[in-house]
């Protein structure tokens, strides 16, 4: 039988403290060679595109999962849908049988944000307290909610292309972190007086440079996912320590190919995994005056992660529908 969840359902068994813990426990977990290795394809179309991301834990029970997500923009405006729509595959990985079929929305939102709480908790300063967030849509609210569980936050500025959404973003942030958001027209003079940067956005073009960011900063790039997407100058990551989620993937389809493509960088020059810093193979922030950059391209380890928990919460509360796929 097939454990078949809904995005409800899914929500009501994800929350972020318990996605923060998984995560960096699955990253832990990479750099010990309990994981599976990751993949990832992508597809593009009018208006949009697909991608399919794979990975699997083999520690304790052994997981595979494979998310497909349709990723199209305008959807809101032009069909009255979401801009992500996908389905997680959760296969038992020791016999190939399909676990479980969830929606993957909440997963994708939370595991992302719970990669930047992971990567912020090694390295933003310890005394860190003020955020510029670049991009108010979902990813942007769950971003400030997971550093919030991270750091003592006194001071959030908030910038969307659409100020309406800045506005509201600030407003309801405000109530559910417990700390001033405020909606700013210029997101530049914010970051440069802000200790965490996070972009989350669906730019093509760098949205934030070297001289927009001030000494001891920490940024995590978040939007780019494919290879025309691109937030970070090239020059900006040349001057700074750069932590990456997965190598390759962020070679391919991160900030950092934009780099390495303008010869600013070359792969040796990547300070480390995310998953070398969460095990102490390779050094945290080393001084107060580092500049870090966190390039999140989303991998499917975070998939497996959120999604294994899911399943094991769904099992023990009697959660979802069970169907037969083979009958």
């Amino acid at each position: 039988m097939t454990l078949m969840l809904t995005k409800s359902e899914v929500q009501s068994l994800l929350d972020i403290d318990a996605c923060i813990d998984a995560v960096e426990e699955a990253f832990l977990a990479q750099a010990r060679g309990y994981a599976l290795k990751s993949g990832v394809l992508g597809t593009h179309v009018d208006g949009g595109g697909f991608h399919v991301k794979t990975s699997g834990l083999s520690c304790g029970r052994r997981y595979f999962a494979a998310k497909i997500n349709a990723n199209f923009p305008g959807n809101r405006l032009l069909n009255g849908l979401p801009t992500i729509q996908g389905v997680i595959a959760l296969h038992d990985a020791s016999n190939g049988s399909l676990l479980a079929l969830m929606d993957s929305v909440e997963i994708t939102t939370l595991r992302t944000a719970a990669a930047t709480a992971v990567a912020a908790k090694q390295l933003a300063r310890n005394d860190a307290g003020t955020v510029t967030v670049i991009g108010c849509g979902v990813q942007g609210r769950s971003q400030l909610v997971a550093l919030s569980r991270i750091r003592s936050l006194v001071s959030v500025k908030a910038y969307d292309v659409d100020n309406r959404i800045a506005r509201e973003y600030a407003d309801g942030m405000s109530q559910i972190i417990g700390c001033a958001v405020e909606a700013v027209d210029d997101y530049r003079i914010a970051a440069r007086e802000s200790d965490i940067i996070v972009t989350c956005t669906p730019a093509h073009d760098p949205v934030l440079s070297r001289s927009d960011v001030r000494e001891g900063t920490f940024i995590a790039a978040v939007g780019a996912d494919g290879e025309d997407k691109q937030e970070l100058e090239p020059a900006l990551l040349a001057s700074s320590k750069v932590v990456v989620d997965v190598m390759e993937q962020c070679a391919t389809i991160g900030d950092l190919h934009h780099a390495l493509d303008a010869g600013l960088m070359r792969r040796e020059d990547v300070h480390a995994e995310l998953g070398d810093i969460v095990s102490g193979r390779r050094p945290a922030r080393e001084s107060a005056g580092e500049v870090i950059i966190f390039d999140s391209t989303g991998t499917a380890l975070e998939d497996v992660a959120a999604a294994s928990l899911v399943y094991e919460r769904a099992i023990e509360l009697g959660a979802g529908s069970q169907i037969s796929l083979t009958s």
